[in-house]
């Protein structure tokens, strides 16, 4: 499937690590040009020679950030063509909500949506008339009770799957489709981080994988190229689960 994206122009956000940098790579192997956008900029421009991509340093909590953003992408390659919305932070002090501070709620909430919520709006300006594919990253948190607490970024997660939900039926007779990707655990380094904190959270979360493993970060990127390509054509406003069973699972078997 070397040409699945062969002359379409996509932007990742989160680009220098974890889900971000894999689909990178996979949008460049499908034969995408790619556009890596990242706060980080050893690890964004790093990801972006790796591809033969344009890095794009960016907050994307801020507006401004975001507009100049999606605008250097067309001044460079003429249009956006897909948009993967996928930076988000996971931090431990995301924890009950009786322990979790409105700081910390905030911040949660500014990344993991409000960023979403900016890069679909100035994505959607340079689509409309032309089409394209935006994938936003939820979680299945958003859609399952969450055994560790995260209080803010489950609720930042369910904001991201409704708010898809609205733009892609408001946009689809516009040939733009909007879609929720929500991956289940994911060996990232933010998952590592998490983790490695609290070995008793990571064994939670893992005896309920059917699979018995998290997902690789190629697995993901592997959805979101799919839901990039015209391969996904119909597929519009959907909950995209790729999660190994753990959203449908009540007993897992050993």
């Amino acid at each position: 499937m070397a040409d699945r994206l062969a002359g379409k122009v996509g932007v990742i956000t989160g680009a220098g690590s974890g889900i971000g940098l894999a689909t990178a790579r996979r949008f460049a192997a499908d034969g995408a040009r790619v556009v890596c956008a990242d706060l980080d900029a050893e690890a964004g421009m790093k990801a972006a020679e790796e591809v033969g991509g344009l890095f794009v340093a960016v907050d994307v909590t801020s507006e401004a950030q975001v507009q100049a953003l999606y605008q250097t992408v067309v001044d460079h390659f003429g249009a956006v063509d897909i948009s993967f919305n996928n930076a988000g932070i996971s931090p431990p002090d995301d924890d009950s909500i009786l322990t979790t501070g409105i700081e910390a709620w905030k911040r949660v909430q500014e990344v993991n949506l409000t960023s979403v919520y900016l890069c679909s709006k100035y994505a959607i300006t340079h689509m409309l008339g032309r089409g394209g594919s935006i994938i936003n990253t939820a979680s299945f948190v958003a859609v399952l009770g969450s055994a560790t607490s995260q209080v803010s970024y489950t609720a930042s997660k369910g904001g991201v799957l409704a708010m898809t939900r609205e733009l892609g039926v408001q946009f689809a007779r516009q040939g733009i489709r909007i879609n929720a990707l929500c991956p289940g655990p994911v060996n990232t380094p933010l998952l590592k981080e998490l983790f490695a904190k609290d070995a008793e959270r990571a064994a939670r979360r893992l005896v309920h994988l059917p699979m018995g493993r998290f997902a690789e970060p190629e697995e993901i990127a592997a959805a979101v190229a799919f839901l990039a390509s015209d391969d996904a054509s119909f597929i519009t406003a959907s909950t995209f689960l790729v999660d190994g069973g753990i959203s449908a699972a009540y007993v897992t078997p050993l």
